[in-house]
């Protein structure tokens, strides 16, 4: 139980990272917002390990060869919008622009690694749903305290961070493909 909880954190601090990124970005984040990240992230994290557990050794090696590509790829143009936006001034009309369309790329970019997680739980025989389920509830429980501390800090530095966290979102998909 402790090393999959253990495992959860692991997963969970890219989700952590894109989430404070998002909180310092998004200043009018309403609370079901906030709690949509969460879930998205969560429920990723949550359901990519079962994936990963029932395709198993099948499409293992396919996955796991491009999955650092797809989460570079995902991170890379999020992260590039974001600066282009800054730079342009576009950022005080895109900034507080809610997107499930984002959110869900954010979450899939965030959430690819623990389908590999999900083929060694099938390995080393331990049940899937009860790691899965630690390990989506970990990943919510990060992603809501990342935008919480994301929006302490841009009240702080200002919107300078709309530039910060497109970077930030590049080097996590640099680490990504790396597999750092």
């Amino acid at each position: 139980m402790i090393s999959t909880f253990l495992i959860a954190v692991a997963l969970a601090m890219d989700a952590f990272s894109v989430s404070m990124t998002k909180g310092f970005t998004q200043k009018n984040l309403t609370n079901s917002q906030i709690l949509y990240y969460g879930l998205f992230f969560g429920g990723f994290q949550a359901f990519m390990p079962i994936l990963g557990y029932f395709c198993g050794n099948v499409i293992a090696h396919i996955v796991e060869s491009l999955a650092p590509i797809v989460g570079f790829v995902l991170l890379l143009a999020i992260g590039f919008n974001m600066i282009r936006e800054s730079l342009s001034g576009e950022n005080e009309q895109v900034t507080d622009h809610f997107s499930f369309r984002e959110v869900t790329l954010l979450a899939i970019a965030t959430s690819i690694d623990a389908f590999a997680v999900g083929i060694t739980i099938a390995l080393i025989n331990d049940p899937i749903l009860i790691s899965s389920a630690i390990i989506g509830v970990v990943t919510f429980m990060f992603s809501i305290l990342g935008i919480f501390i994301g929006k302490k800090l841009g009240n702080y530095v200002g919107d300078k961070f709309q530039i910060i966290g497109g970077v930030i979102l590049i080097l996590i998909g640099i680490k990504i493909l790396l597999g750092l």
